[in-house]
């Protein structure tokens, strides 16, 4: 077990969890409801591209009927993990759980991706130092001209790859102290997840959700002990890891002694909601986690209960908001985040078509499978044009890297900023903590 003063130790190759004996396989009544929600669906029509073609597939596994195969895990992984289907499904199938349960049992992508994977999943994200010092290398590499000169070298599809990348900023989320006190009568003490992408590439989103937090009266805890959510992990085969990850965090945040764990990721907050069926069978961490994952809220999903103590101040924008699929097809958070758009005054808010669907980010979806990835975010950047508007919100770390590159390749040249950024903007209260 990871104690609370432990590294995370290294795992043997291979080591993976997997348990396909799962009720969810016997809930699905093929209905077909879960297809046109489904993206590969979509694009394909391919029966094994759909939510209840991959239950049978999974069954048919778990039944010993078939092998999981190299044609198996294509059909997987070609799944983005969306959970639409979970929205549109009648007989409450938790899909996700089922996807999750079946990548852990094929494990990583085979080579290359399995090498970019175990040195990813197993030795950068469960490290914030680590993790920093990349993007510190990374940084200098974008800055110093090697990357203009690598262009002209390396294949197309690397540079392809890089284009997705934003510039790294030049400070990342490093808070000074561990406890921020409230500004003005404290309401409530919470914890904050720092992240790994939010941390490095998004570090003033961070800094304006602590502000904002502050400013509503929340006295808030930065953990030092943290980990990354270990949301890639799950949703690419490490369970192992994701365990020992999960683990970290849930004995770092109880520590705290906080009413609620704030997350502004969409995928974050998903996977940490989740840390209760992930350690179900961990008879020392199981009690803990079902304590851990009831305090876990959104960022939006909190500031809505607890109410807004400071009245925003107005920001003439017209606006259009991208929902994050972990936010509103895993958590079923919709109504939050447009209650707190409309309470800054100015603001014009245009919705778009079908803003629940996935903009082909996924996570690590739009390297390892950048054709269906490209097809979705086209169709996503026509619903945001036709809008008009000046800013697309979208509250998640993926979701903002895909639609600020879908706007420099296929337009509309609109800023993207995650919902924080405009409260934090609204309060005058952006900044370094």
């Amino acid at each position: 077990m990871t104690q609370p003063n432990e590294e995370i130790s290294a795992l043997p190759p291979g080591a993976g969890s997997a348990r396909l004996d799962l009720p969810e396989l016997y809930q699905c009544v093929h209905c077909g409801l879960c297809l046109d929600q489904c993206p590969t669906y979509r694009v394909l029509r391919l029966e094994p591209e759909s939510p209840r073609g991959r239950i049978h597939l999974v069954k048919a596994v778990a039944e010993g009927r078939i092998e999981p195969n190299q044609r198996f895990a294509e059909h997987l992984d070609l799944c983005l993990m969306c959970r639409a289907c979970e929205t549109a499904c009648p007989s409450g199938v938790h899909y996700g759980r089922i996807a999750e349960a079946a990548r852990a049992l094929l494990g990583p992508p085979r080579w290359p991706g399995r090498a970019l994977a175990l040195l990813c999943f197993r030795h950068l994200l469960p490290y914030p130092t680590r993790l920093r010092w990349m993007a510190s290398v990374l940084r200098l590499y974008q800055r110093s001209g090697a990357q203009r000169l690598a262009s002209r070298l390396v294949p197309r599809r690397i540079r392809e790859m890089e284009s997705l990348l934003p510039a790294v900023p030049a400070r990342f989320f490093s808070p000074s102290s561990e406890i921020f006190p409230a500004l003005g009568e404290r309401r409530t003490r919470v914890a904050m997840l720092s992240g790994c992408v939010m941390s490095t590439l998004f570090g003033a989103v961070n800094e304006a959700t602590l502000s904002v937090l502050r400013l509503n009266g929340c006295e808030v805890v930065i953990p030092r002990r943290q980990t990354c959510c270990a949301a890639l992990n799950l949703h690419n085969g490490e369970t192992m890891m994701a365990k020992r990850m999960a683990r970290k965090n849930i004995d770092a945040f109880l520590a705290a002694g906080v009413e609620s764990v704030i997350v502004n990721a969409a995928g974050c907050g998903a996977a940490m909601k989740e840390y209760a069926h992930l350690l179900r069978d961990d008879p020392e961490y199981a009690a803990k986690a079902e304590r851990f994952s009831s305090l876990v809220k959104d960022a939006s999903e909190f500031l809505w209960e607890l109410g807004l103590a400071l009245a925003p101040r107005r920001v003439e924008l017209r606006v259009t908001y991208q929902d994050p699929c972990h936010l509103a097809h895993a958590q079923r958070i919709r109504s939050q985040p447009r209650a707190l758009l409309r309470a800054i005054p100015g603001l014009e808010i245009v919705e778009m078509a079908a803003s629940d669907r996935c903009c082909g980010s996924a996570g690590i979806y739009n390297l390892t499978h950048p054709d269906m990835s490209q097809e979705l975010l086209r169709e996503k950047m026509q619903a945001i044009a036709a809008t008009g508007a000046d800013v697309v919100v979208a509250p998640n770390p993926g979701c903002m890297l895909q639609l600020d590159y879908g706007a420099r390749r296929y337009g509309p040249k609109i800023k993207v900023l995650h919902l924080m950024d405009l409260l934090g903007q609204s309060y005058g209260a952006a900044g370094p903590a």
